[in-house]
């Protein structure tokens, strides 16, 4: 039975981490673009803010792909390196979710206008 789940975790655990190589490095694409556009004609602080917002999901996306891949890793070789592994990735992407999440209600807070008192 053993055999098995290592027989199918191996590749599992290959294309998982691929889909987070890939989802890192379109992130890190877009957001160079932007940011080589914002060097030829300057970006509008809000504009900056948002692309590196969305670039901060792009990683916390691939940190779950990557998570995902090491849970599996770690049900087939349940070593302390492993598990260390996990575990690191782990408290980086909560402290990554975290800050965007507050990040993003400061600007939603920013950006909704305000209800204009009559005097």
């Amino acid at each position: 039975m053993r055999e098995w789940l290592i027989i199918v975790s191996e590749p599992a655990i290959t294309a998982i981490d691929a889909i987070a190589l890939l989802v890192i490095l379109v992130g890190t694409i877009e957001v160079s673009l932007i940011m080589v556009r914002a060097s030829i004609r300057p970006l509008p602080d809000q504009v900056a803010r948002q692309a590196w917002l969305r670039y901060a999901r792009w990683l916390v996306a691939g940190l779950t792909f990557q998570l995902a891949a090491d849970i599996i890793e770690t049900s087939i070789s349940a070593n302390w390196q492993t598990i260390g592994r996990v575990a690191a990735i782990a408290v980086i992407r909560t402290f990554l979710n975290y800050f965007l999440e507050r990040d993003l209600q400061q600007q939603q807070r920013e950006c909704t206008p305000q209800p204009r008192q009559v005097p």
